[in-house]
Formats: C-alpha cells, structure tokens, sequence
C-alpha cells in the first residue's frame, strides 16, 4: 500500500506540476490565502453549467461575502489539494469523487453536527469527513447523427465496440484523470475478470479517437461531432437531450458503472462563521437543487426525483471493492 500511494502521490505531482494557474468561473485569478475575512474559496469539478447556477446562487445569498469558485478538473482538484495539504486557500471541497475524498479525507474537518441518516446508507463516510452531494451512473451515450452519417447501426454491447466499423468513432475519459473513466474500467474488472478486463481495453483502443481529462469530455466531443460514442455519465446526456440534442443512451448487459461525490471542509476552516454557514446552504439547499435539476439518481433516504428523459429502473454494475487501495492499484496497471 505504502508503495502503491508513493505512486499515486507521482502521478498527481506530474499532473500537478503540468496546471497552469486557474481561474474562478468569473476568470478572476486567486489571491493570497486569507486575504480577507469574508471570502470564501471552494475547489469544484463540477460541470460549468452547473457552476454558473451554484455561484449565481451563493452570490444571491450572501451579497457581502467574497464567494471565489474555482474549477478543477477531477484529477487536477485531487492533486491541488494533495500537494496544498492544510495550507490551501480553499475553504470547501466540492463534487469530488469518493475515491479521492477518501484518500484525502485527513485533510478535511469532521462533520458531526450534520445529520447523516437521512442519506442512504451505502454512501455516507463511516468517519464523517465528507457528505454525499450526488450519484452518478455512466452510459453509452450516441449522436445519432454522427452515427447515421457514418451508416452504422447502434451498439448492443461492450464487445460490438470493437468492431472495426467504430474506429475513430469512440471517445472516453482517461481513468487516471477522470473519475468517471475509472468507473468504466472498474465495472468490467468486477463483470470480466481483471485480465480480460485490460485486454479487452486494449483493443478497444485501437477504435478510440481520444481520450478526455475529464468526464464531461465525451458529452462535449458528442456535441461538436467529433464522435459518435461517448463512454460518459448518464446525467450530462439527459440535459443535453433536454436542451435539443440527438442523443440516445445505452446500457449494456454490465449495467451502468457509478460512483458518488462529496463535499467536505478544509480542516482548521470548520470553525470560520462565513465557511460554515456557506457550507450548510450548500447541504441544505445547493445539494438538494442539484439533485432534482441535474443528477436525479437517489441518495436520500426520504426523497427521489424525476427528470424528463432520464432513464427509469436503471440496472446498476457490480461496484464491488471499490475502494482506494484498489483504485490505486487499477490505475497504476493502466499506466502500465
């Protein structure tokens, strides 16, 4: 294990040291940490049409706070947050995946105050270091379009995706960067084995365009026509469809891969009147918001949601083991 995070902690160094400096959603850059006493910085990766409702939001209730919101691409977040331990500028985590909110979860407060039981029951951090803000399941996502123009008929399975009639036409997120690509390659580990698992990924990238750094990327290739099959997140589809796009969405035998996000405190920040107070409107309204606009997949004990379009009586993957010593060990294999 000891060997496996010394890896790890190389590939977010190089990830790290190839960012350039980010910009918040209104392309201000960063000052100082704790330059002033009201502001309140929060790392997100989530997708920007999301961050513009969030920050138009947190604007809207709190006028006289300094509200800086920056995105980061999943890895690129991790890596940031790796590498800035306690000394960070940021005050709140947001939209990270679990695997990485475990891995980084001695940087972050203890969240006792908030009541945990009215999440279900597979998604709350045992150490209540961070809490659940959505599910989200992966599909094949289809421009039909590009498809029909192309002259090939849909996919019906993982291994249909091979045929030479694909090539060039698939597009996925890169695991080692992307939650969401990593999700695809654990789902197949549980339902193939781990060997056919990775050969099988070896071949399908002889039909690959590219691959993206993050898990909305597929979604975007889809709507610019750069491809016609996206291994993507089911959500990101459904919103597009909604905004007129020709999308269609799959599911295989294996079912849908999927993994939770969280939100946390920056350690030592928990106490910080402006940081508490913007972190409760987040669970207890932003969360909520997100889940009946955006991500309808259930993590409520008490509270569902419906979305038009989004799929219905969805047949989830086998997730089993889906921790970070595991995680680590997958992604170093890719490498590999």
């Amino acid at each position: 294990m000891n060997k496996l995070l010394l890896i790890f902690n190389l590939i977010l160094c190089f990830v790290l040291f190839g960012c350039q400096s980010q910009k918040n959603v209104e392309g201000k850059a960063h000052t100082a940490v704790g330059s002033n006493d009201n502001r309140v910085v929060i790392y997100s990766s989530a997708e920007s049409y999301r961050n513009e409702y969030f920050v138009k939001k947190l604007k809207e209730q709190f006028p006289k706070y300094e509200i800086v919101y920056e995105y980061l691409p999943t890895g690129e977040h991790a890596a940031k947050l790796k590498a800035e331990g306690l000394n960070t500028e940021c005050d709140i985590t947001f939209d990270l995946e679990y695997g990485y909110m475990e891995m980084l979860k001695d940087n972050f407060a203890v969240l006792d105050e908030y009541d945990t039981s009215i999440y279900t029951s597979d998604i709350i951090s045992k150490e209540r270091k961070y809490l659940p803000e959505n599910k989200q399941g992966g599909a094949i996502i289809i421009n039909n379009r590009v498809l029909k123009r192309k002259n090939v008929e849909l996919p019906k399975s993982y291994e249909d995706l091979l045929k030479p009639k694909y090539k060039n036409l698939i597009v996925m997120p890169n695991p080692r960067l992307s939650g969401t690509g990593y999700i695809f390659v654990k789902s197949l580990v549980n339902a193939m084995g781990e060997e056919e698992a990775f050969n099988y990924f070896d071949k399908l990238n002889e039909n690959v365009l590219y691959y993206t750094p993050s898990g909305s990327g597929p979604v975007n290739a889809l709507l610019m026509e750069e491809a016609g099959i996206g291994l993507g997140l089911t959500a990101q589809a459904v919103f597009q469809i909604n905004s007129g796009a020709d999308f269609s969405i799959l599911f295989f035998e294996e079912g849908s891969p999927f993994t939770c996000y969280g939100t946390a405190i920056i350690k030592g920040k928990e106490q910080r009147h402006e940081v508490k107070e913007v972190f409760k409107y987040i669970n207890e309204v932003l969360i909520d918001d997100n889940n009946r606009m955006f991500f309808p997949e259930q993590i409520y004990v008490a509270k569902t949601y419906k979305m038009k379009n989004y799929p219905e009586n969805i047949k989830y993957a086998d997730m089993r083991n889906n921790v970070i010593g595991e995680k680590l060990r997958i992604l170093e294999k890719w490498r590999n």
